[in-house]
């Protein structure tokens, strides 16, 4: 299940994440993942999760984070819950790019038991119309 939390700057965003992935930590039966760019969240997410700063891994643009995504979840199949956050920052502002990446995501058979959720910084109704069902 692929989800997506979308609003402008400064409408919590984050917050909710940070909520969503230390609730998933305490129900989950594997492994959380939380991607972000920076280590901003450190405090924040529980220590039972596993923080992944994307710049460490120069993750830049959607093909190369659709790659970690999928490299993510071929490699541990423990893995139930990945949050990303600052989606827009790692990939860029091309809303189309970022709809072809989700696309090919939910297409991964891991796709169909690891919930995905990314935070978009922006106003809902600049996504494709394809997205719109996804947003929290």
């Amino acid at each position: 299940m692929i989800q997506l939390i979308v609003g402008n700057k400064g409408a919590g965003k984050t917050k909710t994440l940070i909520a969503m992935t230390n609730e998933a930590v305490t129900h989950s039966t594997g492994n959380v993942v939380c991607l972000e760019k920076g280590l901003k969240l450190t405090y924040d997410i529980s220590h039972k999760a596993r923080l992944v700063d994307t710049d460490e891994y120069e993750i830049q643009g959607y093909d190369m984070l659709f790659g970690f995504l999928a490299g993510l979840m071929a490699g541990n199949y423990d893995i139930t819950h990945i949050f990303v956050d600052a989606t827009l920052k790692i990939g860029g502002r091309d809303y189309e790019e970022f709809a072809q990446m989700i696309d090919r995501l939910a297409k991964l058979p891991a796709a169909a038991h690891v919930e995905v959720t990314f935070t978009v910084s922006c106003d809902k109704r600049e996504l494709p119309d394809r997205l719109q069902e996804l947003i929290r």
